[in-house]
This record gives structure tokens, C-alpha cells and sequence, in this order.
């Protein structure tokens, strides 16, 4: 196992790793729509903070060796259901045409009073091609 450390993303709020790479899988950690330059929420909506939920997962995924396109699930969390279509505008413009397995819960809460938290799962072979996970 390796641990996934990049600067191009917020350091994790609490003790653990911002991603952990085992075998040809990238777990990463909850992101939040932090500034990982200022530490600082990022976005005034739903909408905005899901975009910087997903650059943040983009720059651990790099950090990692891999990309939005090795994401086969994602987990997103919302304080508020109601901002669903929202998400899914942010979502859509970063993901396209690669639709990723995807679970959307509404929480009670989340660190630093966000509206929204994105978990990613990515799939990198060894090789650096895909290959069959069956």
C-alpha cells in the first residue's frame, strides 16, 4: 500500500491519509470543497462547492498517477438533498461521457459547515491500460 500526499489539494482535516493506492485501486478520502491554497470553503452553492469537491479529487487522483477517467465509484455527500441537481450540473461537466458508479446520501453534517463531500474509488492496472477486474 501506498499513501497519496499532494499539496495540489487540501490536507485532510483529521488523522488520515488524503488517498491510499492498493494495487491497482486509489481510495480517496472524502474531499471537501476546500481552497488548498487558503484552507477556506470554496463556493457559495451546491453547485460551486461540488466543482472544487471534484478538482480536489482530481489533483489526489494525479498525485496518484491517475485521472477523473479511472473513477469507477464515487459517494457524495449532501447536507442537503434538495441541492441534487445542482451536484449533478458540476458533476456532469467534469465526469461526461464517463459515468462512474455513483451513491448520494443527505448527511447531517459535514466538517467546516460544507454543503458537500466527494469520495472517489479509482481503477488503475499495472500496466497503465485498463484490464478486466473479472
Amino acid at each position: 500500500m501506498l499513501t497519496i500526499v499532494t499539496e495540489e489539494a487540501p490536507a485532510a482535516v483529521g488523522p488520515y491519509a488524503q488517498a491510499i493506492k492498493a494495487g491497482p485501486f486509489i481510495f480517496v478520502s472524502g474531499q471537501l470543497p476546500l481552497d488548498p491554497a487558503t484552507g477556506r470553503l470554496a463556493g457559495n452553492d451546491a453547485r460551486e462547492q461540488a466543482a472544487q469537491c471534484i478538482r480536489n479529487v482530481a489533483a489526489v487522483l494525479r498525485a496518484a498517477g491517475a485521472g477523473l477517467e479511472n473513477v469507477v465509484k464515487t459517494t457524495v455527500f449532501l447536507t442537503n438533498i434538495s441541492d441534487f441537481a445542482a451536484v449533478n450540473e458540476a458533476y456532469a461537466a467534469f465526469f461526461g461521457a464517463h459515468k462512474p458508479a455513483r451513491a448520494a446520501v443527505q448527511v447531517a453534517a459535514l466538517p467546516r459547515n460544507a454543503a458537500i463531500e466527494i469520495e472517489a474509488i479509482a481503477f488503475v492496472s499495472r500496466g497503465g491500460g485498463e484490464e478486466p477486474l473479472g
